[in-house]
């Protein structure tokens, strides 16, 4: 059996694909998958060879409707398709499932839960929802497939040389404790503030055994990140220097990644690298934890914050969830996370 499998936006959402279509391949030896995403992400999907990807150049020659049917002709004409799987569920990807039903294969939409979580804002009344993998993979139970979803990790380096070379070009050898730490995240209410990344980087530092990588994205991440880089000699800048191939191969070699509730967190969990994640206005609860780290998580608990959580994703709209975001960051201390980073380390 082959299945298309939809699903653009963010990295984050495109990362948590990964561990449902391992589970699935591991689980279903006769099973072919062919992902659609954007190019960017090819090399998070690199390495099994019943899992094909293909780059959908959405901002060019796949662009707008036209566009679309491009792409929906160009999979058709490439290979023979049993189903099409959208775990994206908007308009984008609901252009190509429509062009597949015309031709008569099997569609089939996930469900993104999304009334489920809107209610739970909505009541205060705070429960674990289906995880986003876990959703992804109940979309394939109608074709009687095996769908549990398998312990990790579900990626394994690629660009292992590369990444060895970049450690080395930093005098970073195996007599270190290789911390990354990745402050940003798509909305800006669900980053911890600099001033705390930059005293927990100190305090870590401290320790001549503990190097600091920081990581990131975009001119602005680029140039804040190369500022740390400058203040402390253990610690050092990737943002903006390599591919991302090589940074997940770098991701697998850290001993303990800090991240906030953003796309660094899935990575380092698809690595099966430990993960110290720190939440503020979203929660862990609605479906977007990390993968086998809930145990790491850094958050005021919402017995003593109970406007937690205001948001699903972070895109905060009225002043009373931005307010509430500003305590659920404030109130995680230095303290909290290093206590969460050492214990990580102690056990490593």
């Amino acid at each position: 059996m082959h299945i298309l499998v939809l699903r653009f936006s963010a990295m984050g959402d495109v990362a948590l694909v990964l561990p449902a279509v391992v589970s699935l391949l591991q689980q279903n030896e006769e099973l072919e998958i062919t992902f659609v995403s954007r190019s960017f992400f090819a090399p998070i999907f690199e390495g099994n060879n019943r899992l094909h990807f293909v780059g959908a150049d959405v901002k060019g020659k796949h662009k707008g409707l036209k566009g679309l049917l491009r792409l929906s002709s160009e999979l058709h004409k490439k290979t023979k398709f049993d189903a099409v799987v959208d775990l994206h569920g908007l308009l984008r990807s609901r252009i190509v499932t429509g062009y597949f039903r015309a031709k008569g294969i099997q569609t089939v939409t996930f469900d993104k839960g999304r009334s489920e979580k809107k209610e739970v804002l909505k009541s205060r009344k705070l429960r674990p929802l289906l995880h986003s993998t876990q959703r992804y993979l109940n979309a394939f139970s109608k074709f009687g497939l095996k769908n549990e979803l398998l312990n990790g990790p579900y990626y394994l380096p690629k660009k292992v040389k590369e990444a060895e070379a970049v450690l080395l070009s930093k005098k970073l050898g195996s007599d270190f404790n290789l911390i990354g730490i990745a402050p940003f995240a798509q909305h800006s209410s669900k980053e911890w503030p600099l001033i705390k990344v930059r005293e927990l980087i100190a305090e870590l530092t401290q320790n001549p055994k503990n190097r600091v990588l920081l990581f990131g994205g975009g001119e602005e991440e680029v140039a804040k990140l190369a500022e740390i880089e400058d203040e402390n000699p253990r610690c050092f800048s990737l943002a903006g220097k390599f591919p991302l191939g090589v940074e997940l191969s770098v991701i697998c070699m850290l001993n303990v990644m800090v991240s906030m509730d953003s796309a660094n967190m899935h990575l380092a969990t698809l690595c099966g690298t430990p993960v110290v994640s720190i939440w503020g206005p979203t929660h862990h609860y609605l479906g977007f934890g990390p993968l086998n780290n809930a145990q790491n998580i850094v958050e005021v608990p919402v017995t003593e914050l109970p406007c937690r959580p205001c948001s699903v994703f972070g895109n905060l709209k009225t002043q009373a969830e931005k307010d509430c975001a500003k305590k659920a960051m404030d109130g995680i201390s230095v303290k909290m996370v290093l206590a969460k980073v050492l214990s990580v380390l102690k056990n490593d």
